[in-house]
This record gives C-alpha cells, sequence and structure tokens, in this order.
C-alpha cells in the first residue's frame, strides 16, 4: 500500500500545482532516474517499481499519462496497462520496450487502450514531444466526457463555441507569434511557410531537434485554407512499421493479433485538414512504399480491408536528417522524397541565428516568471550577452532548461551570469566576440581559438558527434581532434 504525506509533499505540491503528472512504472531504478532527468523540467514524473506500487499511486494521484516497460517482475507491461482501462480509464497509455517484444505488445495493444509504443533506446527530444502529443489527447478526452454531458446546448450555441475555439488556435499559432529579432535568418524563413500557407502542397520542414518545426507545421495549418479543420500529428521514429501503418492508415477487426475493433487512422482523421508526420527520416522502406502510394492516389488501404477509400489531407513533414544524403545512399525514396519535398523550408539553428537568443531569452523568462511566480525577475546585460555567445546545440530546448535553472538558483530579481551552468560559460565563445566579459578586448591569440572552438562546435553537431567524419572533414587526426575537444572543454551533453 503506497501512503502519502500531507505534511511533508505540501512543498512539492503547491511548486509543482501546474505540471501535468506522469507515472513512470519500470522496476530498474537506473531506467526510472534517466525518465526522470528527462522529463522534470516540463512534468510532474511520479515513479513505480511494481504494478501493484503503482495501482497505489493512480488510487491517491490525478494521473495525466503512465509510461510502462514491458518487462516488469510479476507481470507484463500490457497486462498492467489492461487493468489500469478497466479502473482508470483517463490516464493515456504507453509502452516502452525492445523491437523484441513487438509482436507481444501488438497482440494487446488495442486491449490495453495503448496510445504509443515507445522503442528501446528512447530518444529524449523524441519522447518530451509524445508526451506532449499524450497530454493534447488526454485534453481531448475530457473534453469530449464533458461534451456528452452537453448535449442539450442548442446547435447554434455548440458551432459558436467551435468557432471561438477554431479562432483562438488560429491567433495562438499565427506567424506572428514565432519569436525572432530584427534582422534574424528565421524572417525569411516565415515569410516563406506564410506564402505557402495559402497553397495546397506538401512542405518538408528540415532542421535540428529544437528548432520549432511542429511550431511551423501548425502555424502554416491554422494559417491555410484547412484552418478550420483538424491538424494531427503522429512521430513516425517512436513506432515499427505494423503499429505505425495502423495509426496512420487504420485496420479492420482481426486484420492482427490484437486488432479486437476497427480503427479509425489519422489520415482519415484529419479528412479536410493536416497530418504533421514527424520523424519522417526514420521510416523503414517497406513503410515509405505505402506512404508513397498514399500521396500518390490520395487513397488510403487500412490494415486487413479489401477496398481503398479516398483521403482530402495537405501533408507536412519534418526530419532532422539530412534526405537528400539520405536518398543518395538509398535509405530512403527518391520519389517520396520529391513527393513530400514539394516545398522545402529548412529551420536553421540557435547557432545561425544568435540574434534571435537575447528576444528569445526574454519571452522564455517571461513564461518561467508566470509558471513559477517570480513576477520581478530580469536578465543581466552580461547573462544575456554570454548566452547569444553560446552554440545552443539543444537550441530552444536547452535554452529554455538553463533559463529554469537560473531562476531556481537564484535568491534577487537579477539574473547574472554567474547563474548560468559552468559548462555553458566555458564553452561560449563566438566567432564575432572581440570583448570578453569584463569590457576588455581579446587578445589575436583568444579571438582565432574562439573561433577554432566554434568551427568545432558547428562540425560536431552537423555529424551528431562521429568523431572520425568531423576529424575527417576538418582533416585533423582523431587525436589531434580529441586534443582539441580537451582544449576547449567540448563535451558531448548526456
Amino acid at each position: 500500500m503506497v501512503v502519502i504525506d500531507p505534511m511533508t509533499d505540501t512543498a512539492n505540491n503547491a511548486a509543482m500545482t501546474n505540471l501535468p503528472i506522469i507515472l513512470v512504472v519500470d522496476d530498474e531504478k537506473q531506467s526510472q532516474e534517466a525518465l526522470r532527468r528527462v522529463l522534470s523540467d516540463e512534468f510532474r514524473v511520479l515513479t513505480a517499481s511494481t504494478a501493484l506500487e503503482a495501482e497505489g499511486l493512480l488510487e491517491h494521484e490525478m494521473v495525466h499519462a503512465i509510461l510502462c516497460d514491458q518487462r516488469m517482475p510479476g507481470t507484463q507491461g500490457v497486462e498492467f496497462l489492461k487493468t489500469v482501462r478497466a479502473r482508470w480509464p483517463d490516464p493515456v497509455r504507453m509502452i516502452i520496450s525492445g523491437y523484441s517484444e513487438a509482436e507481444d505488445i501488438i497482440a494487446g495493444v488495442n486491449e490495453a487502450g495503448i496510445y504509443q509504443y515507445i522503442t528501446k533506446p528512447w530518444e529524449p527530444d523524441a519522447l518530451v514531444r509524445t508526451l506532449h502529443g499524450a497530454l493534447r489527447l488526454y485534453q481531448l478526452q475530457r473534453e469530449n466526457a464533458q461534451a456528452s454531458l452537453d448535449l442539450k446546448v442548442p446547435p447554434a450555441l455548440l458551432e459558436r463555441a467551435i468557432a471561438s475555439k477554431t479562432g483562438a488556435l488560429k491567433r495562438q499559432h499565427h506567424f506572428d507569434g514565432i519569436i525572432h529579432a530584427a534582422g534574424s535568418p528565421l524572417a525569411e524563413v516565415i515569410e516563406m511557410a506564410r506564402r505557402v500557407s495559402s497553397f495546397d502542397i506538401s512542405v518538408l520542414i528540415t532542421g535540428e531537434s529544437g528548432t520549432g518545426k511542429e511550431l511551423l507545421a501548425r502555424a502554416i495549418h491554422y494559417n491555410s485554407p484547412r484552418g478550420n479543420k483538424p491538424f494531427v500529428v503522429e512521430n513516425c521514429g517512436a513506432l515499427p512499421d505494423q503499429l505505425l501503418e495502423s495509426e496512420l492508415f487504420g485496420c479492420k477487426k482481426g486484420a492482427f493479433t490484437g486488432a479486437y475493433e476497427d480503427r479509425i487512422g489519422l489520415f482519415e482523421q484529419a479528412s479536410g485538414g493536416t497530418i504533421f508526420l514527424d520523424e519522417i527520416g526514420e521510416t523503414s522502406p517497406a513503410f515509405q512504399v505505402k506512404l508513397l502510394r498514399v500521396l500518390q492516389e490520395g487513397e488510403i488501404r487500412p490494415l486487413g480491408a479489401r477496398l481503398t477509400r479516398k483521403v482530402d489531407v495537405r501533408v507536412i513533414a519534418a526530419t532532422n536528417r539530412n534526405l537528400e544524403d539520405d536518398v543518395r545512399d538509398k535509405h530512403f525514396r527518391r520519389d517520396l522524397y520529391y513527393r513530400l519535398a514539394a516545398f522545402p523550408i529548412h529551420l536553421p539553428p540557435l547557432r545561425d541565428r544568435p540574434v534571435d537568443v537575447p528576444v528569445l531569452a526574454e519571452r522564455l523568462l517571461a513564461e518561467t516568471r508566470k509558471g513559477f511566480g517570480r513576477p520581478n525577475l530580469t536578465f543581466s546585460a552580461e547573462a544575456l550577452g554570454l548566452m547569444r555567445s553560446y552554440d545552443w546545440p539543444g537550441n530552444v530546448r536547452e535554452l529554455q532548461n538553463e533559463i529554469q535553472r537560473m531562476v531556481a538558483l537564484t535568491d534577487t530579481s537579477r539574473l547574472g551570469p554567474e547563474l548560468i551552468s559552468p559548462r555553458i560559460r566555458a564553452r561560449a565563445c563566438p566567432a564575432n566576440r572581440s570583448m570578453a566579459d569584463d569590457g576588455q578586448a581579446l587578445s589575436l591569440k583568444d579571438q582565432v581559438e574562439a573561433l577554432e572552438a566554434r568551427i568545432l562546435s558547428e562540425a560536431l553537431a552537423r555529424h551528431r558527434w562521429n568523431i572520425s567524419r568531423v576529424a575527417d572533414e576538418l582533416g585533423l587526426s582523431r587525436v589531434g581532434l580529441r586534443a582539441k575537444l580537451n582544449r576547449y572543454g567540448l563535451e558531448r551533453d548526456a
């Protein structure tokens, strides 16, 4: 039995009242802590090592989503989630496992009402995005439940409510809401997206993780003629082929083990609107063939069905990979690439638009002030200058995490450079910086070293820390490259 002491929990609950609650069920403490580190900035994370312990938490806590490992002592994750669905239907249920167990999970996916199958090793940014999608589903489920109680509301009133909600979404996801500074390279990107939003053609958004690809996709949708229709999101890198096909195209009852009922796919759910296919570069060649047919013919065939169905959906895809390289290396179909990339848009990383860092930091601080109840916080000029001079390989998400850390550490109203993480202070060395933080001019040697460090950082980011490729590109030996990384304190973020 789980006992919660209200006296000892009061402070924690007060500080985290507004955070969605994620329950992690895993018998390995190391896995629990890894998930807690990744999720704790945006969610309140509860952990349980057994199904019994998790059930005790569900009795006491209003959980929004459950992340459950498939292999646990005494029961499998799918079996536990079947019990959860029967007793606590509200939380969105997800399973974490390896590919070798996919068949066991597929067999119970519908019966357990599993929203997402997450493969090991999971990718932090993709996992966070998946959880945000799960929370949107949770909210929709609650809204639908409320709507079922409001059936006696006059149709005209319901139509006004829907129109009001759609208008709010359009205002929320307007292009003007994408934060950037005057003269930013992002201005040209936004103008391109604004122009293509009116035309019903496919868009491929490329860029590193954390650059805001989904944010741009939503702006394109809500400012298009389809803006009054659904916007549906799927992370294509998070599912094996059969589950991905079922999610996107639907399935008939009995199509595969565990298909206990007909399922409407996301392409049909997005009818008249837009489907956003994130991490499209992670799909298999076999799946790419099936997706190509959908784009060519404008029709889908649910798993197990004999007849096809017409769909009217705009496709926006996104990837952090270089698909042109993947096409050349035969990892991605050339014909599918040209179908998706009718209008390609590249989102530059923060290191290529340092002018945006101060305005982004101010906006993120405003959100953090509101969330943390600290209305009087401001940055010092030195702190903003230091943040601008760092490359931010994790892009906006890393910047947001750093600002939240600074707020948590300060006892005053001013956020100075001393609050910035030592690793960031050590690596903040842009090529265009000629003055030190104390106002003294940097020597030529220091400026040359700053330029070299930045070139190294950018090459490491481009090649995802593949040391051999970086060394080859820069004309260095692996030993020489390692020596330079140690010299400039360049370490891969965990």
